[in-house]
């Protein structure tokens, strides 16, 4: 596995794994998670345009460099915000979700960033739970930001808590060893899931 920041040329293939990484959705009744539009090539440009969109893909072989996984994050009062990570469900179980996540909390730390947060649905397996694996833990109403509020109030106006949503925060500098597997690999950490998907307006936050 790789991870590099995108190319313009790679923005195509980030809607294509939007797109199939909301299909799990549809089996727990979230149709309109799964069915949503993946977020526009001006807004993914954007990102990438600012060194904040990331791709994982298979190898480092130039010959297997199409992206598996992409993750996009912004500057969130003083925390880097996943406002989106998502794996191709090929790629799932690979711990390339978990290796993108990583990745953004080494960049956190050499912005002087001083935390990882997100929102996402609760009781969504590969969501909440998941994260919980991975070192995040859900922040009350009273210890949210004023860019959390903000970033949460879009999303009800989107209709995003039609199913419980959290917002979620984990220390950059805090290692969070991997659970013992077997040999097909972690069930979780390939994350076939969006981190969330508001209506793409920019806040696609958490994971879905």
């Amino acid at each position: 596995m790789r991870i590099r920041s995108a190319r313009r040329s790679d923005l195509r293939r980030l809607q294509d794994i939007e797109r199939a990484a909301g299909e799990p959705f549809r089996a727990l009744g979230m149709a309109d998670v799964a069915d949503d539009e993946p977020p526009p090539l001006e807004l993914l440009e954007s990102y990438r345009a600012a060194g904040r969109c990331w791709v994982a893909t298979r190898s480092g072989a130039p010959a297997d460099d199409s992206p598996v996984g992409y993750l996009i994050a912004d500057p969130v009062d003083g925390a880097a915000h996943i406002e989106q990570v998502s794996v191709h469900p090929s790629a799932a179980r690979l711990g390339i979700g978990r290796a993108l996540i990583d990745h953004v909390a080494a960049w956190a730390e050499g912005q002087g960033l001083r935390a990882l947060t997100l929102t996402t649905f609760s009781d969504v397996p590969w969501n909440a739970p998941y994260y919980a694996r991975i070192g995040f833990t859900v922040l009350r109403e009273d210890q949210l930001t004023e860019g959390l509020r903000r970033i949460r109030a879009e999303e009800v106006g989107n209709g995003l808590d039609r199913r419980p949503r959290v917002c979620m925060r984990r220390e950059p500098a805090r290692i969070v060893l991997p659970r013992p597997v077997a040999l097909g690999g972690d069930r979780t950490s390939g994350l076939v899931s969006r981190t969330d998907v508001a209506p793409r307006t920019g806040v696609v936050s958490g994971e879905r």
